[in-house]
Protein backbone atom coordinates (compact mmCIF):
# COMPACT_ATOMS: atom_id res chain seq x y z
CA UNK A 1 0.00 0.00 0.00
CA UNK A 2 3.01 2.39 1.08
CA UNK A 3 4.41 2.08 -2.52
CA UNK A 4 1.30 2.27 -4.49
CA UNK A 5 0.45 5.56 -2.47
CA UNK A 6 3.85 6.83 -3.34
CA UNK A 7 3.63 5.76 -7.24
CA UNK A 8 0.50 7.31 -8.00
CA UNK A 9 1.16 10.11 -6.14
CA UNK A 10 4.06 10.69 -8.25
CA UNK A 11 2.24 9.56 -11.18
CA UNK A 12 -0.13 12.64 -10.72
CA UNK A 13 2.38 15.02 -10.70
CA UNK A 14 3.16 14.24 -13.83
CA UNK A 15 0.41 12.87 -15.55
CA UNK A 16 -2.20 15.64 -14.53
CA UNK A 17 -0.74 18.14 -16.64
CA UNK A 18 -0.17 16.24 -19.50
CA UNK A 19 -4.01 15.58 -19.65
CA UNK A 20 -4.59 19.62 -19.30
CA UNK A 21 -2.62 20.49 -22.23
CA UNK A 22 -4.61 17.79 -24.06
CA UNK A 23 -8.02 18.82 -22.58
CA UNK A 24 -6.85 22.92 -24.10
CA UNK A 25 -5.71 21.36 -27.43
CA UNK A 26 -8.76 19.44 -27.84
CA UNK A 27 -6.93 16.14 -27.94
CA UNK A 28 -8.62 14.19 -24.84
CA UNK A 29 -9.62 11.32 -26.84
CA UNK A 30 -6.25 11.10 -28.25
CA UNK A 31 -4.60 9.93 -24.86
CA UNK A 32 -7.19 7.26 -24.68
CA UNK A 33 -6.39 6.48 -28.69
CA UNK A 34 -2.72 6.42 -26.95
CA UNK A 35 -3.31 4.00 -24.41
CA UNK A 36 -4.33 1.56 -26.36
CA UNK A 37 -1.11 2.57 -28.58
CA UNK A 38 1.12 1.11 -26.02
CA UNK A 39 -0.23 -1.85 -25.59
CA UNK A 40 1.55 -4.28 -28.44
CA UNK A 41 4.93 -3.08 -27.81
CA UNK A 42 4.28 -3.92 -23.84
CA UNK A 43 2.73 -7.33 -25.18
CA UNK A 44 5.36 -7.86 -27.57
CA UNK A 45 7.88 -7.27 -24.10
CA UNK A 46 6.16 -9.66 -22.64
CA UNK A 47 6.55 -12.20 -25.23
CA UNK A 48 9.62 -11.93 -24.70
CA UNK A 49 10.68 -11.47 -21.38
CA UNK A 50 6.93 -12.31 -19.01
CA UNK A 51 5.82 -9.31 -16.85
CA UNK A 52 9.85 -8.20 -16.94
CA UNK A 53 9.61 -4.15 -16.03
CA UNK A 54 12.24 -3.29 -18.37
CA UNK A 55 10.89 -5.30 -21.40
CA UNK A 56 7.27 -3.90 -21.40
CA UNK A 57 8.46 -0.41 -21.04
CA UNK A 58 10.79 -0.50 -23.60
CA UNK A 59 8.43 -2.12 -25.90
CA UNK A 60 5.32 0.27 -24.85
CA UNK A 61 7.22 3.55 -25.56
CA UNK A 62 8.56 1.93 -28.86
CA UNK A 63 4.92 1.09 -29.85
CA UNK A 64 2.94 4.46 -28.79
CA UNK A 65 6.06 6.72 -30.28
CA UNK A 66 5.23 4.64 -33.92
CA UNK A 67 1.86 5.22 -33.84
CA UNK A 68 2.50 8.57 -33.19
CA UNK A 69 4.82 9.28 -36.20
CA UNK A 70 2.38 6.80 -38.32
CA UNK A 71 -0.56 8.65 -37.39
CA UNK A 72 1.23 11.76 -38.70
CA UNK A 73 2.74 10.46 -41.68
CA UNK A 74 -0.81 9.31 -42.42
CA UNK A 75 -2.68 12.40 -41.95
CA UNK A 76 0.21 14.49 -43.98
CA UNK A 77 0.43 12.32 -46.74
CA UNK A 78 -3.40 10.47 -47.38
CA UNK A 79 -6.90 12.73 -47.05
CA UNK A 80 -7.56 11.26 -43.63
CA UNK A 81 -7.56 13.48 -40.92
CA UNK A 82 -5.17 12.78 -38.00
CA UNK A 83 -8.04 11.91 -35.52
CA UNK A 84 -9.51 9.29 -38.02
CA UNK A 85 -5.92 7.88 -38.68
CA UNK A 86 -5.19 7.58 -35.21
CA UNK A 87 -8.57 6.00 -34.08
CA UNK A 88 -7.55 3.41 -36.88
CA UNK A 89 -4.08 2.39 -35.54
CA UNK A 90 -5.73 2.60 -31.76
CA UNK A 91 -7.94 -0.38 -32.57
CA UNK A 92 -5.04 -2.11 -34.51
CA UNK A 93 -3.04 -2.04 -31.89
CA UNK A 94 -4.97 -2.92 -29.08
CA UNK A 95 -6.41 -5.83 -30.81
CA UNK A 96 -2.91 -6.76 -32.26
CA UNK A 97 -1.80 -6.37 -28.07
CA UNK A 98 -4.56 -8.61 -26.51
CA UNK A 99 -3.81 -11.22 -29.30
CA UNK A 100 -0.05 -11.52 -28.52
CA UNK A 101 -0.92 -12.09 -24.84
CA UNK A 102 -3.24 -14.08 -25.36
CA UNK A 103 -1.24 -16.29 -27.23
CA UNK A 104 1.51 -16.64 -24.72
CA UNK A 105 -0.29 -15.76 -21.36
CA UNK A 106 -3.60 -16.54 -18.98
CA UNK A 107 -6.37 -14.58 -18.35
CA UNK A 108 -4.63 -13.30 -15.26
CA UNK A 109 -1.33 -11.60 -17.66
CA UNK A 110 -4.47 -10.27 -19.73
CA UNK A 111 -5.71 -8.52 -16.93
CA UNK A 112 -2.57 -7.23 -15.29
CA UNK A 113 -1.57 -5.71 -18.82
CA UNK A 114 -4.52 -4.42 -19.47
CA UNK A 115 -5.68 -2.68 -16.03
CA UNK A 116 -2.40 -2.86 -14.34
CA UNK A 117 -1.57 -4.25 -10.15
CA UNK A 118 -0.82 -1.34 -8.91
CA UNK A 119 -0.29 -3.29 -5.12
CA UNK A 120 2.50 -4.78 -7.10
CA UNK A 121 4.77 -2.09 -7.28
CA UNK A 122 8.09 -2.74 -7.18
CA UNK A 123 11.21 -0.45 -5.92
CA UNK A 124 12.26 -0.40 -9.95
CA UNK A 125 8.49 0.63 -10.93
CA UNK A 126 8.80 3.19 -8.86
CA UNK A 127 11.92 4.66 -9.66
CA UNK A 128 10.48 4.25 -13.71
CA UNK A 129 7.46 6.46 -12.74
CA UNK A 130 9.51 9.14 -10.73
CA UNK A 131 11.94 9.45 -13.69
CA UNK A 132 9.22 9.89 -16.08
CA UNK A 133 7.66 12.69 -13.69
CA UNK A 134 10.97 14.27 -13.43
CA UNK A 135 11.55 14.25 -16.86
CA UNK A 136 7.59 15.61 -17.82
CA UNK A 137 8.06 18.24 -15.36
CA UNK A 138 11.62 19.66 -16.51
CA UNK A 139 10.37 19.10 -20.35
CA UNK A 140 7.01 20.93 -19.27
CA UNK A 141 8.85 23.93 -17.74
CA UNK A 142 11.38 23.83 -20.86
CA UNK A 143 8.22 24.41 -23.59
CA UNK A 144 5.80 26.04 -21.41
CA UNK A 145 5.55 29.37 -23.15
CA UNK A 146 5.26 27.63 -26.57
CA UNK A 147 2.96 24.50 -25.57
CA UNK A 148 0.53 27.83 -23.76
CA UNK A 149 0.73 29.58 -27.14
CA UNK A 150 -0.11 26.33 -29.20
CA UNK A 151 -2.88 25.92 -27.33
CA UNK A 152 -4.21 29.82 -27.89
CA UNK A 153 -3.05 30.41 -31.71
CA UNK A 154 -0.82 27.41 -33.56
CA UNK A 155 -0.68 28.96 -36.35
CA UNK A 156 0.72 32.51 -34.87
CA UNK A 157 3.41 29.93 -33.24
CA UNK A 158 4.29 28.55 -36.61
CA UNK A 159 4.73 32.21 -38.73
CA UNK A 160 6.55 33.39 -34.97
CA UNK A 161 8.97 30.79 -34.56
CA UNK A 162 8.38 27.91 -36.83
CA UNK A 163 8.81 25.40 -33.73
CA UNK A 164 5.04 24.38 -33.57
CA UNK A 165 5.88 20.69 -35.07
CA UNK A 166 8.88 20.52 -32.49
CA UNK A 167 6.79 21.69 -29.62
CA UNK A 168 4.02 19.40 -30.97
CA UNK A 169 6.32 16.25 -31.45
CA UNK A 170 8.04 16.84 -27.64
CA UNK A 171 4.63 17.03 -26.14
CA UNK A 172 3.71 13.61 -28.07
CA UNK A 173 6.44 12.02 -26.59
CA UNK A 174 5.28 13.22 -23.04
CA UNK A 175 2.10 12.14 -23.55
CA UNK A 176 3.34 8.58 -24.64
CA UNK A 177 6.02 8.43 -21.41
CA UNK A 178 3.55 9.72 -19.38
CA UNK A 179 0.89 6.93 -20.46
CA UNK A 180 3.64 4.26 -20.17
CA UNK A 181 4.24 5.26 -16.62
CA UNK A 182 0.89 4.95 -15.90
CA UNK A 183 0.72 1.59 -17.39
CA UNK A 184 2.82 0.25 -15.13
CA UNK A 185 0.16 1.14 -11.67
CA UNK A 186 -3.00 1.21 -13.86
CA UNK A 187 -2.95 -0.99 -16.82
CA UNK A 188 -3.23 0.35 -20.42
CA UNK A 189 -7.12 0.41 -20.14
CA UNK A 190 -7.21 2.68 -17.04
CA UNK A 191 -3.42 4.70 -17.11
CA UNK A 192 -5.15 7.69 -19.17
CA UNK A 193 -7.98 8.01 -16.80
CA UNK A 194 -5.63 9.68 -14.01
CA UNK A 195 -4.23 11.79 -16.81
CA UNK A 196 -7.78 12.68 -18.63
CA UNK A 197 -10.00 13.32 -15.30
CA UNK A 198 -8.40 15.12 -12.65
CA UNK A 199 -7.59 17.80 -15.98
CA UNK A 200 -11.17 18.00 -16.76
CA UNK A 201 -12.42 18.63 -13.68
CA UNK A 202 -9.82 21.51 -13.28
CA UNK A 203 -11.74 23.25 -15.67
CA UNK A 204 -14.38 23.53 -13.36
CA UNK A 205 -12.24 25.42 -10.48
CA UNK A 206 -9.65 27.45 -12.55
CA UNK A 207 -9.17 29.78 -15.51
CA UNK A 208 -5.68 30.09 -16.59
CA UNK A 209 -3.26 27.54 -17.56
CA UNK A 210 -1.22 27.39 -14.72
CA UNK A 211 -3.75 26.94 -12.23
CA UNK A 212 -5.60 24.54 -13.69
CA UNK A 213 -2.24 22.24 -14.07
CA UNK A 214 -2.15 22.87 -9.73
CA UNK A 215 -6.18 21.80 -9.62
CA UNK A 216 -5.59 18.65 -12.01
CA UNK A 217 -2.29 17.72 -9.89
CA UNK A 218 -4.46 18.41 -6.53
CA UNK A 219 -7.10 16.27 -7.17
CA UNK A 220 -5.18 13.24 -9.25
CA UNK A 221 -3.51 13.23 -5.79
CA UNK A 222 -6.48 13.15 -3.54
CA UNK A 223 -8.48 10.46 -5.77
CA UNK A 224 -5.22 8.13 -5.59
CA UNK A 225 -4.70 8.62 -1.36
CA UNK A 226 -9.08 7.87 -1.43
CA UNK A 227 -9.26 5.42 -4.04
CA UNK A 228 -6.38 3.07 -2.43
CA UNK A 229 -8.05 3.73 1.12
CA UNK A 230 -11.59 2.77 -0.45
CA UNK A 231 -10.06 -0.32 -2.01
CA UNK A 232 -8.24 -1.35 1.16
CA UNK A 233 -11.36 -1.03 3.31
CA UNK A 234 -14.07 -1.96 0.70
CA UNK A 235 -12.03 -5.11 -1.00
CA UNK A 236 -12.10 -3.43 -4.47
CA UNK A 237 -9.58 -3.68 -6.59
CA UNK A 238 -7.30 -0.55 -6.47
CA UNK A 239 -6.58 0.42 -9.83
CA UNK A 240 -10.76 1.43 -10.87
CA UNK A 241 -11.15 2.20 -7.60
CA UNK A 242 -8.67 5.68 -7.58
CA UNK A 243 -10.37 6.29 -10.94
CA UNK A 244 -13.81 5.94 -9.91
CA UNK A 245 -12.88 8.13 -7.44
CA UNK A 246 -11.24 10.79 -9.84
CA UNK A 247 -14.77 10.60 -12.08
CA UNK A 248 -17.12 11.18 -8.77
CA UNK A 249 -14.63 14.67 -8.35
CA UNK A 250 -15.30 15.10 -11.73
CA UNK A 251 -19.19 14.68 -11.47
CA UNK A 252 -18.74 17.20 -8.08
CA UNK A 253 -16.93 19.86 -10.30
CA UNK A 254 -19.66 19.59 -12.94
CA UNK A 255 -22.20 20.43 -10.58
CA UNK A 256 -20.49 22.59 -8.01
CA UNK A 257 -17.44 24.18 -10.04
CA UNK A 258 -17.65 27.93 -9.38
CA UNK A 259 -16.25 28.21 -13.24
CA UNK A 260 -19.16 26.75 -15.45
CA UNK A 261 -20.55 24.57 -13.17
CA UNK A 262 -23.92 23.82 -13.11
CA UNK A 263 -25.52 25.11 -10.02
CA UNK A 264 -23.71 28.55 -9.72
CA UNK A 265 -24.87 29.16 -13.65
CA UNK A 266 -28.46 28.62 -12.51
CA UNK A 267 -28.05 30.91 -9.13
CA UNK A 268 -28.90 34.28 -8.95
CA UNK A 269 -26.44 36.80 -9.63
CA UNK A 270 -25.46 39.16 -6.60
CA UNK A 271 -27.42 42.23 -6.54
CA UNK A 272 -25.16 45.04 -6.77
CA UNK A 273 -26.17 48.86 -5.52
CA UNK A 274 -26.28 51.20 -7.95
Amino acid sequence: MRRALVGVMVLSVGAAPIGVFLSLRRMSLTGDAMAHAILPGAAIGFLIAGLDLLAMTVGGIAAGLLVALLTGLVARTTVLREDTSLAAFYLISLALGVLIVSWKGSSVDLMHVLFGTVLALDDAALLFIAGIATVTLLALATVWRALVLECVDPGFLRVVSGSGAATHMVFMVLVVLNLVAGFQALGTLLSVGIMMLPAAASRFWARDVGGLCAVAVLVAVLSSMAGLLVSFHANLPSGPAIILVAGGIYIVSVLLGPVGGLVPQRLPAPHRAG
